[in-house]
């Protein structure tokens, strides 16, 4: 059963999701006393609205908000400064040091202080603010004060945020008093989004999910260009093919803007070659270097560092096995380096349509991974919600074994395993099951701790009609809908 698309177009944007990590702000503004809030997450992410909205409902009146920009000591300061004068505060800073007093002296009187961008303090010409800091802190922490703000440092970098303050040989080690981290939407909240703007329907929102996964603020650019609800070509040229388009420098100004340039061949070659092992990188020559020896280096840094690049291995593998693949991380990254930069940059040369066009259907062809991945998230989130049949133990996506043999997922149900077969095209499951079959058999033979379990083989697509259904019925399988799992949540 298809959910029809039914819904009621809203003029307004909402606040969506979220409402844990609401509660939980709005729990630590209203102690009434000193605190320091860490919050951390990908940029664009909703860190700053949630700090935002929880200030608005707790009707806290004293807020002071800086974002650090990326620029020397002198460059913070006269940021600085200039928004003491957007929030009419008769303060002046001329150094980091006295931009650490002003700061928490606002916070003695009341004011809750959220700084933005706070990971590029660890930087070196910014570092001495953050002894400057501790030493402000350690003297408030010992005041008494029932009126007291707190502090709130956001930051869009994990690893550079937890060097500054969870770090034994920082300066603001040990100082934080409650921490955060803002992960992407989940697919229900993606789910009322949509039907509140445009109306919800599969293919619409894998198209969606795979450009913006779970990142409120590009939905929310959709909203506001009027193209939340249209069609696909409607959307891209808004978003990215117009001069005014909101999101066509994003990745570039934002995303990479902190890599200035490096492992720009390395992250653009797996963006094309999704799964690419080591040896496949190392022969594309796609380190940042002539030296491939500093392969691994690089891959570890994006991977552990930065957090842009996932490593999977095969099932029950070790993790330093040179037969771990890699993928992009975040899907607006892989959408745009695969599908969207070049014909983007290319406006100028040839007509907008055609490469509108061309923009579509290479995002299409990532969408089966993309497929795969929302699955794997509605089984966790089906899990949670403890809805029936979806009593989920354990989950593989991608397995795989040194004769290359794959299935997309492998989920353990409860007296269950799943072998889970995933296509954007509902067609091609049919060609697809004898190898299902095959791939299954051969692990259950070679995995003699699942032998109890029944198997079940499950195909995924956006939309099934009978006629599918029942091909892949009688074949020995079970056809699901991603409207059916998304009806479920």
């Amino acid at each position: 059963m298809e959910i029809q698309n039914t819904y009621i177009q809203s003029n307004t944007w909402d606040f969506y999701g979220r409402n844990e990590e609401l509660e939980n702000v709005k729990s630590i503004l209203s102690r009434g006393r000193w605190f320091f809030l860490k919050i951390t997450g990908r940029r664009r992410i909703g860190k700053t609205t949630l700090v935002q909205k929880a200030i608005q409902q707790v009707e806290h009146s004293k807020t002071f908000y800086m974002q650090v920009p990326d620029a020397d000591a002198a460059g913070v300061v006269l940021a600085a400064n200039r928004y003491f004068e957007l929030f009419l505060l008769d303060q002046k800073v001329k150094s980091l040091a006295e931009l650490a007093s002003v700061l928490m002296g606002l916070v003695r009187e009341g004011y809750v202080v959220s700084i933005d961008e706070f990971q590029y303090f660890n930087r070196k010409p910014l570092f001495s603010f953050c002894s400057f800091l501790q030493a402000e802190i350690d003297l408030i922490s010992q005041e008494k004060n029932n009126q007291m703000g707190g502090l709130i440092v956001l930051g869009s970098i994990q690893s550079e945020m937890n060097a500054l303050l969870d770090n034994r040989l920082a300066p603001l080690y040990n100082r934080v008093t409650d921490e955060m981290l803002i992960n992407h939407l989940d697919l229900a909240s993606v789910k009322v989004l949509m039907d509140n703007h445009g109306g919800f329907e599969p293919y619409r929102m894998l198209f969606l999910w795979n450009l913006f996964e779970g990142v409120p603020k590009f939905y929310r650019d959709a909203f506001e260009q009027g193209v939340l609800g249209a069609d696909r070509e409607a959307l891209l040229e808004a978003l990215f093919f117009r001069s005014s388009s909101p999101l066509k420098s994003e990745a570039e100004n934002w995303f990479l803007h902190d890599l200035k340039g490096k492992y720009d061949t390395l992250l653009q070659y797996l963006a094309k070659n999704p799964g690419a092992n080591y040896g496949d990188l190392s022969a594309a020559g796609s380190s940042t270097s002539d030296d491939v020896k500093q392969l691994g280096g690089y891959l570890a840094h994006l991977e552990k560092k930065l957090g842009m690049i996932v490593k999977k291995q095969p099932i029950f593998g070790k993790s330093t096995a040179r037969t771990s693949r890699y993928y992009l991380a975040d899907n607006f990254l892989k959408s745009w380096l695969f599908a969207l930069k070049h014909p983007v940059q290319a406006q100028n040369f040839r007509v907008k349509e055609e490469l509108i066009k061309q923009a579509n259907e290479a995002l299409e062809t990532i969408e089966g991974h993309s497929l795969e991945l929302m699955t794997a998230q509605l089984f966790q989130e089906l899990s949670r919600k403890g809805v029936k049949g979806y009593d989920l133990q354990y989950q593989v996506q991608g397995y795989w074994d040194r004769m290359n043999r794959e299935i997309d997922l492998i989920a353990l149900m409860k007296n269950e395993i799943w072998f889970v077969s995933c296509k954007r095209n509902p067609e091609k499951q049919l060609s697809v099951m004898p190898e299902l079959f095959a791939n299954a058999t051969y692990f259950m033979e070679n995995h003699k701790q699942f032998q109890e379990l029944n198997r079940v083989y499950v195909c995924i697509s956006p939309y099934f009609n009978l006629e599918q259904r029942t091909k892949i019925h009688n074949m020995g399988g079970k056809a699901i809908s991603i409207s059916e799992l998304v009806q479920e949540l």
